[in-house]
């Protein structure tokens, strides 16, 4: 058992934007056609992470929680992520691009995503994951973004004023990803990734995490939790069910050897793996 009194704490989470989001995919080409991998592969991730004891947090697309068919609904499958134990958050209402909204329709969005969601599980819905990771632009931490400032115009929405409609829709988690400009500068500079364990942050009375282990769970991810494991400070991980049946960092296989490693780590005492609701609730350190 490891002698240190704060083990690790590692946050898992799953963008789950079934078709919702493959339409309204921004990496180019247009819409994508990966949305019914979305149901099939959280099948079987669902038994993954219940044969390591492992629980994660699943960033719903909440129109996904409606009555309807698959690809873009499947509610029984959303209250089975809440019944196996793992968290249900959520990832606005249609997977849409934040940056663009007004505050009245950016609140109504959160709302209405919160309400679907928890008519959908009977339990409260705590915690938010921005689609895209955005918005990126917060200037009082050093981060800028001039693409989302021109795509959106003037009144572009950045991190505070997201977080500020999030604690005004009942919301206390989201899940960050700014990235202060001494940083970019530094991974410019050194040509890789300058991330560190993270630190619970309090921005407009919301609890945020940044991401610090890129997208996937090949060695980035894994090294960033034996890391946490060592040092402590959290390693937040993230990845999409339709993914996992690629051939890249965020495949079954790359999952696998991460699970077995984290299972190892939380058995030695080394790690701790947390959800996003509980950092709210007095179990966690800032």
């Amino acid at each position: 058992m490891s002698g240190r009194a704060h083990p690790g704490r590692l946050l898992l989470f799953w963008d789950y934007d079934t078709q919702w989001g493959a339409d309204r995919s921004r990496s180019g080409g247009g819409p994508k056609a990966w949305g019914p991998e979305e149901f099939t592969n959280t099948e079987r991730l669902l038994a993954m992470l219940d044969h390591h004891q492992i629980r994660s947090c699943f960033a719903v697309v909440a129109a996904a929680a409606k009555a309807g068919s698959r690809p873009y609904h499947d509610p029984g499958q959303i209250r089975a992520m809440h019944e196996a134990g793992h968290e249900v958050g959520c990832h606005s209402l249609h997977h849409d691009w934040l940056p663009a909204l007004s505050p009245g329709r950016l609140q109504d969005n959160l709302r209405r995503g919160r309400e679907l969601l928890e008519d959908c599980i009977a339990a409260p819905v705590e915690s938010f994951v921005p689609p895209y990771n955005q918005p990126f632009h917060y200037p009082a931490a050093l981060s800028f973004s001039r693409s989302e400032r021109a795509e959106a115009g003037p009144g572009h929405l950045d991190f505070p004023q997201l977080c500020r409609a999030l604690r005004a829709t009942g919301y206390h988690f989201c899940r960050a990803a700014y990235r202060p400009l001494p940083q970019r500068l530094l991974e410019r500079f050194l040509r890789r990734p300058c991330d560190a364990p993270g630190k619970l942050k309090q921005v407009e009375g919301v609890s945020c995490l940044r991401l610090n282990a890129g997208c996937g769970f090949a060695e980035p991810a894994r090294h960033m939790v034996r890391r946490c494991a060592r040092d402590g400070g959290y390693a937040v991980v993230y990845g999409h069910p339709h993914s996992l049946s690629t051939a890249g960092p965020q495949s079954f296989a790359s999952l696998a050897n991460l699970l077995a490693e984290v299972r190892e780590m939380v058995e030695q005492g080394e790690l701790t793996v947390m959800l996003p609701r509980e950092l709210h609730r007095g179990g966690a350190e800032v």
